[in-house]
């Protein structure tokens, strides 16, 4: 039997049946649960990205197959990429938000009147290609992750393919990911979960971001899982996990 329930605005619910299955208005997140009667809540998620957002598809798969207890509401870009494709595949609403003629203060206005509607509780910066603007940050506090593509300190300020490169370049054998909070500083903020990759003979830029592409989809996820239960907490600048 469907249960019923009263929800607020700050909360998005799940309803989850006795036959064992749970839905939402969107059938990208229809999958099995155990046999229960009862509300869920949902985390709402806001993917920035300007790239392809391939780590993206982690997301989607551990909703769908794993019972990630989250949404993807909105994807945003600055650029017309095919992380706006991908999000429209998803059927998620997808916002192309043009910088032409805009200060970064005005862009990054633009850009929350464009998410801010859907409630976003946690933005990801997936491949985005800006600083977020000190404004935008306050708006959002302690509430945005940035995946990057090396492990912090090392190779800050880089992006995409570029960054594996100049780690080859600099003979290293091992690289990784890094998720971090988002603060007024590039790639600065306080680091939530970093993973190594070792990088093998022969390497190349391409096949070590398969490899850091990887390991990014599992921070998110994990990250994403713990946040939604409230086991990430911010303090001094540092980020502590709650078991």
């Amino acid at each position: 039997m469907l249960s019923f329930v009263t929800t607020f605005e700050w909360i998005n619910t799940l309803i989850l049946h006795d036959d064992g299955t749970r839905t939402q208005n969107n059938n990208l997140y229809k999958t099995q649960m155990p046999t229960q009667s009862t509300v869920v809540r949902i985390l709402k998620l806001a993917v920035l990205s300007s790239t392809n957002a391939t780590d993206m598809d982690a997301i989607v798969d551990a909703i769908r197959y794993e019972g990630l207890d989250a949404q993807i509401a909105v994807v945003a870009s600055n650029r017309k990429c095919p992380a706006l494709d991908r999000a429209k595949g998803f059927g998620i609403p997808a916002h192309f938000v043009d910088p032409a003629g805009k200060t970064k203060e005005e862009y990054d206005k633009a850009l929350y009147e464009a998410i801010a509607p859907y409630k976003p509780d946690l933005i990801l910066l997936i491949g985005y290609m800006r600083f977020l603007t000190q404004w935008f940050v306050d708006k959002y506090g302690n509430r945005i992750m940035n995946i990057h593509p090396s492990l912090l300190p090392e190779f800050a300020g880089g992006m995409d393919l570029n960054v594996h490169e100049e780690v080859l370049k600099a003979g290293k054998s091992r690289s990784g990911a890094t998720l971090h909070f988002v603060d007024e500083t590039p790639d600065g903020g306080p680091i939530i979960f970093q993973k190594e990759v070792q990088i093998a003979l022969g390497e190349t830029p391409k096949t070590l971001k398969e490899k850091v592409q990887q390991a990014e989809g599992e921070l998110i996820v994990k990250a994403v899982d713990l946040f939604g239960k409230g086991k990430i907490k911010v303090s001094d600048g540092k980020v502590t996990i709650h078991k």
